[in-house]
């Protein structure tokens, strides 16, 4: 008797799970990747001959957790209409049963990929920043995305900076609605810590809006998140998850930074990094822009809300922020003082 290669399986089921688009103006390319709920594939809109994404779910029926979750999804990216989030194109349902929504095909490299090729700190500020004005303006029209990290912000090829998988969104003036479990093999976690362990040693999924349930990625979610504390995640958590992808940009780790971090990282932006990742909420950047601003402050040769200057620190940071005035007076005194010497012989 033989048996099939695990690569022969996954040919099969790969083939057992490619979308039927019949009825629908796309026409399947290729599959991009899998996630949590569902594949994502590449397709083409015959109608407005485009190329899209999109996002299909693993499991028919539009009533269950998983389709409503997707369907949630799609809603909430339709609302956003910014040049940072992708926009939504269409959704329904497939021959088969399966929801799908479509949004625009995103050309480009995964932040935590691109910054390999960016070695300016500022340059890596900009790309922060830029990511900064999308989760504002969706904090803006009442929407958390929850699980920022390097792996959902994309860069395009001509700079432009994407922040993705809003899958774990919460609306704060809507309610949340029921979800489905979450089982994408990337580091975020969608579990209840007080559900019982099942035989087979498998934790329990819980609600969205249950207490104890953790959403997020670890070192990314804040300490709310992490208690499963449904009630105190707001805007700052979404803050929290920024000052850790900052912590990113800046040594390659979203962790604390330490003295011998490479590359060495400046006092003001280690503060403001601290800042936005305190563990007490209270004591973070209440709003996006006002870590934004810290930050374009910073860029600016400004002093910094989030650290006290010493003498010594304002005078080296006014040195930086006007050396080549600086360094032209000195040049012209120094002239003109050779030039008196000269005259004097």
């Amino acid at each position: 008797m033989k048996f099939l290669s695990d690569r022969a399986l996954d040919r099969l089921r790969d083939g057992a799970e490619i979308p039927d688009l019949a009825g629908t103006p796309y026409r399947l390319l290729e599959r991009v990747a899998r996630g949590g709920m569902g594949v994502v594939y590449t397709a083409e809109d015959e109608k407005l001959q485009r190329r899209v994404a999109l996002k299909i779910l693993d499991v028919p029926g539009r009533e269950s957790d998983l389709a409503k979750r997707l369907l949630r999804e799609a809603r909430v990216l339709a609302r956003l209409e910014h040049p940072g989030i992708v926009p939504v194109h269409d959704v329904g349902t497939l021959a088969d049963g399966r929801v799908f929504y479509a949004m625009k095909f995103v050309e480009g490299l995964r932040l935590d990929r691109y910054i390999a090729s960016v070695n300016s700190i500022p340059d890596r500020l900009r790309l922060f920043l830029r990511i900064c004005d999308a989760v504002g303006f969706a904090h803006a029209h009442g929407v958390l995305h929850r699980d920022l990290k390097p792996a959902n912000v994309m860069v395009g090829p001509f700079g432009e900076v994407l922040v993705m998988d809003w899958g774990l969104a919460k609306i704060l003036r809507e309610g949340m609605l029921r979800s489905g479990q979450e089982v994408d093999p990337e580091a975020t976690i969608f579990e209840s810590l007080k559900s019982p362990v099942a035989a087979g040693g498998v934790t329990g999924i819980s609600e969205v809006t249950e207490h104890g349930t953790v959403m997020g990625t670890p070192g990314y979610m804040s300490p709310e998140q992490a208690r499963g504390d449904v009630q105190q995640i707001d805007a700052r958590s979404d803050i929290f998850s920024l000052g850790a992808l900052l912590r990113f940009l800046l040594t390659g780790k979203p962790g604390q930074i330490s003295a011998a971090a490479s590359p060495r990282i400046e006092k003001s932006l280690a503060a403001i990094c601290a800042k936005a990742t305190t563990a007490a909420a209270a004591e973070r950047y209440p709003a996006v822009q006002e870590l934004a601003l810290d930050v374009s402050r910073y860029l600016d040769g400004l002093a910094v809300a989030a650290h006290r200057e010493s003498i010594i620190e304002k005078t080296v940071r006014f040195y930086r922020r006007y050396r080549f005035f600086i360094l032209l007076i000195a040049a012209y005194l120094v002239m003109r003082v050779l030039i008196l010497l000269f005259m004097h012989r």
